[in-house]
């Protein structure tokens, strides 16, 4: 006897639009890794960008250490639980799952790159890609995904409501993190397309393993088996 599964996280256009999204995101990953492989300065461009954001008065700098607060250990486990809380009192135990799984590798996937990019920033502390600004635009995607796919949006509408999303997460973070001296664009940047390539491989994995644990339906136009 067979179940029935629970709405995708990744509905086939959002899959059509986020596949070559993850591939592209992962492709820049490793080009940006590759050119500031042991670095340690801002390129000339950073170096504006960084002057200008550390250069904000106290309002705009105390809002940028409450959100990098957000990205560590004890702002983070508020928020994902919060979100897990979230989905589970609507029901979405997909969501749930990729709120907890997908952050993890997001900010899994920047620790295990930091070393070996090298790069680092304020008297050697390994800085690509931004394990901050993963977390946060993969906490977004987690939901914005089934979001997307709940309220039924068309081809164009659901995958620009959650690249939308995710670019406002992302932004705000990496902004916060550039604001106070501890990434450089390019990190905040990186760790961005970091989250933008694990995040949907992991909505689609976890995807499969939900329908093949429910009893996948037959697909249209094939007959089934008695």
């Amino acid at each position: 006897m067979t179940g029935r599964a629970a709405p995708a996280l990744l509905t086939p256009p959002l899959r059509a639009s986020f596949g070559p999204a993850a591939a592209l995101a992962a492709l820049v990953v490793t080009v940006l890794g590759i050119r500031y492989a042991g670095h340690s300065g801002p390129g000339r461009a950073e170096a504006r960008i960084r002057a200008a954001f550390e250069g904000a008065g106290p309002p705009w700098r105390q809002l940028a250490v409450a959100t990098d607060f957000l990205g560590e250990p004890a702002g983070a486990a508020t928020l994902v639980a919060a979100a897990v809380t979230g989905c589970l009192l609507v029901r979405w135990f997909r969501a749930a799952v990729l709120t907890v799984v997908g952050a993890g590798l997001a900010v899994g996937a920047t620790t295990l790159l930091k070393p070996l990019v090298g790069r680092t920033i304020n008297g050697g502390h390994l800085s690509y890609p931004s394990g901050h600004t993963a977390f946060a635009t993969a906490l977004v995607l987690a939901v914005a995904l089934p979001a997307a796919g709940r309220l039924g949006l068309g081809k164009a509408a659901g995958p620009l409501l959650v690249f939308t999303a995710a670019l406002a997460g992302g932004a705000a973070m990496g902004w916060a993190e550039v604001a106070l001296g501890a990434h450089y664009p390019t990190d905040a940047l990186g760790g961005w397309c970091t989250a933008l390539a694990v995040t949907p491989a992991t909505a689609r994995l976890i995807d499969l393993a939900a329908d093949r644990r429910a009893g996948r339906p037959v697909p249209s136009g094939r007959p089934a088996r008695r």
